[in-house]
């Protein structure tokens, strides 16, 4: 079993109730990262909505998470012929710390019809990137996971933290060889070093609301990401992401609500 398949797996525990474990190999700090703590939840609705897709999923971030046991209660609110839909509520000794609500589908329901799709993956050949490594000790436990590659250029902007734009372009696969599918884009769409981290101090940036919408079926393991902030004010920031394949079809669309770097 691939690493985050066994680390996002649940039990099913009766009455829409799945049992799990938060594993600290995907933190970032002392804290698991946002997007691996909605893989959980999107575990959960995998087994609820068995052969369906993630059409559309959000996720609250209520209080942190902490590595250890994990309960997911699922609630449906929607079986239809198209879309389904269903609230996760991730609790940990009583209390919930993260909100899910998600819409499931199919994404190769509806026949080809016209197309129209006003943007291009990120310039960026791989074999000119730069593998996203850092001394031991320093980098993330979550960086571990993954194979990174960063646009040269992008690095070194953010080596400095003076860069004129928070953009972040590159690569991204499982380091233990696992597929890219509609499951792992939750977790892909905040795998990225923070683009943020090119304008201002870099810290632990706390998710407080992440959204992604799922386009296609990923048919690479390697991903083609982008990474925007454009605005950064009053404590807060966005990001924007886009996450294509290697054939150069969208795959995932994704933002996120999130509170400026911090250092403690």
């Amino acid at each position: 079993m691939y690493e985050f398949d066994r680390d996002r797996y649940v039990t099913p525990a009766g009455s829409g109730s799945f049992q799990g474990n938060v594993s600290p190999l995907w933190n970032v700090g002392p804290v698991p990262n946002g997007g691996y703590v909605l893989s959980l939840a999107m575990a959960a609705l995998e087994q609820t909505f068995a052969g369906l897709d993630p059409l559309t999923v959000t996720a609250h971030f209520l209080r942190p998470t902490a590595p250890g046991p994990i309960e997911a209660a699922v609630e449906t609110i929607k079986r239809g012929r198209n879309f389904s839909t269903a609230m996760v509520a991730l609790r940990q000794d009583g209390k919930e710390s993260v909100r899910v609500l998600a819409t499931y589908g199919r994404l190769d329901a509806v026949e080809a019809e016209r197309e129209f799709v006003d943007g291009t993956p990120p310039a960026v050949a791989r074999d000119d990137c730069l593998l996203w490594n850092r001394p031991k000790g320093m980098a993330p436990e979550i960086a571990n996971r993954f194979e990174s590659r960063i646009a040269s250029e992008d690095a070194k902007r953010m080596q400095t933290g003076d860069a004129d734009r928070a953009e972040v372009r590159g690569w991204i696969r499982f380091v233990d060889g696992r597929p890219a599918d509609v499951h792992c884009l939750g977790l892909i769409a905040d795998a990225f070093p923070p683009p943020v981290f090119m304008v201002t101090e870099r810290g632990w940036v706390p998710t407080i609301e992440l959204t992604v919408h799922v386009r296609a079926r990923p048919t690479s393991d390697w991903l083609n990401c982008i990474f925007r902030t454009r605005f950064l004010f009053g404590g807060l920031l966005e990001e924007d992401g886009e996450i294509w394949d290697a054939s150069g079809r969208l795959v995932a669309l994704s933002r996120q609500l999130a509170g400026r770097p911090r250092t403690t």
